[in-house]
């Protein structure tokens, strides 16, 4: 009998039943009056919980999509952007950017470390950028951003606008739009939202709001904010067909996070990832990021000498728990392991014992119980 497999990558992220069922519920017709209101009330829910007197967009998409969408609305061609990049996906900010004519500069970490937030603020001195963008949480990395101290830098520069990728943070990490200076905030449906891919969300804040009626007509059509607006305000009205059973699942999905508490589940996030980082650590693996700078949703995990990537990752699927390998320069080298969103401590300790049993099967034989006991501890702390 083959075990079932628990999806522990870095998203999507494993669906409960209740989002499912929402999924699986009857399509109806988007003008259908009870939808409109449960997509308006989505929209509430969404600028209540991230605090912004902006508006919130769902359509249709990706996190790249939402990323594009972030940046096509505050900037023109000809403008200056800098990018602060922490890995992979601030790098793909770097691209997006260039195609859209924008002159970039770029801040670049090393993998596993932070770019200082004096080094952001020496760098914007320097000049007029019209944008910032900062990957709150870099799946590449495991790398958390701090974000907070990052948006008090950016508003001593009125003209700036700080652009966040949440897309592996919102929902698990504090992202407050008009107290942490967060101007645009782009995210997806499929990390510690617990919703299945296909969402592109994009929250713009008042000056965001402000930028783009003063950029006049551009050149994207899909993205383009004013395009939207109307339907997020009237869900009755159409510019694009809404993902019906998608919206109903994100609905649910802020249900539960309205009713663990969103700090609450900020407060949970933390604990969970400690206490699995620990119990990696127990394990005899080493973590990328600098602890005072790991990110709790997922952990990004060196391999200890002699474990061959391939093969650890085959007998651990075989073993209950798939993950994600590594990218760029550390593919090979670690594997990443998501923990966020609507999981529970089943799930935790299943997945940590496929790990120990995993280690035994590639000759490790004294990790029994070693990652699961510390595991069960931290929690219980």
């Amino acid at each position: 009998m083959k075990n079932r497999k628990l999806v522990m990558i870095p998203g999507p992220t494993p669906v409960v039943r209740s989002i499912q069922d929402q999924m699986g519920r009857e399509t109806v017709a988007f003008g259908d009056p009870d939808f409109i209101r449960d997509f308006k009330e989505l929209i509430e829910d969404l600028k209540d919980i991230f605090k912004t007197k902006g508006q919130a967009f769902v359509l249709a998409g990706t996190g790249t999509l939402a990323m594009e969408m972030g940046i096509a609305n505050v900037v023109k061609e000809g403008d200056e952007v800098l990018v602060v990049s922490h890995g992979f996906f601030g790098d793909r900010y770097v691209e997006l950017c260039e195609r859209k004519g924008l002159k970039v500069d770029v801040l670049e970490a090393e993998w596993g470390k932070i770019v200082p937030v004096e080094e952001i603020e020496k760098k914007l001195q320097e000049k007029n950028y019209k944008a910032i963008t900062v990957t709150h949480v870099d799946t590449s990395t495991g790398v958390c951003a701090p974000l907070k101290e990052i948006g008090e830098v950016v508003k001593k520069f009125e003209d700036t606008l700080l652009v966040v990728d949440g897309v592996c943070a919102t929902a698990a990490e504090p992202e407050y739009l008009d107290d942490m200076g967060i101007d645009v905030l782009i995210t997806g449906s499929q990390k510690a939202f617990g919703v299945a891919p296909g969402l592109a969300i994009v929250l713009a804040g008042p000056k965001a709001l402000e930028r783009r009626k003063s950029l006049g007509s551009i050149k994207d059509y899909y993205v383009d904010f004013e395009k939207w607006a109307p339907i997020m305000e009237d869900p009755s009205k159409y510019f694009g067909t809404p993902p019906v059973n998608l919206i109903w699942a994100l609905k649910e999905s802020l249900r539960i996070i309205k009713e663990e508490g969103v700090e609450n589940r900020y407060k949970r996030h933390i604990k969970v990832a400690r206490a699995m980082q620990a119990a990696l650590e127990e394990l005899g693996f080493s973590l990328l990021a600098e602890k005072e700078y790991r990110a709790v949703t997922l952990s990004n995990v060196l391999y200890m000498d002699g474990i061959e990537d391939g093969e650890f990752r085959k007998i651990l699927a075989e073993e209950g728990a798939v993950v994600a390998g590594g990218l760029g320069q550390y593919a090979g080298k670690m594997f990443r392991l998501g923990h966020m969103g609507n999981i529970d401590i089943h799930d935790l300790v299943s997945t940590m014992s496929a790990i120990e049993r995993t280690l035994y099967r590639l000759g490790i034989k004294d990790v029994l119980g070693k990652g699961v006991g510390k595991l069960t501890e931290e929690l219980l702390k």
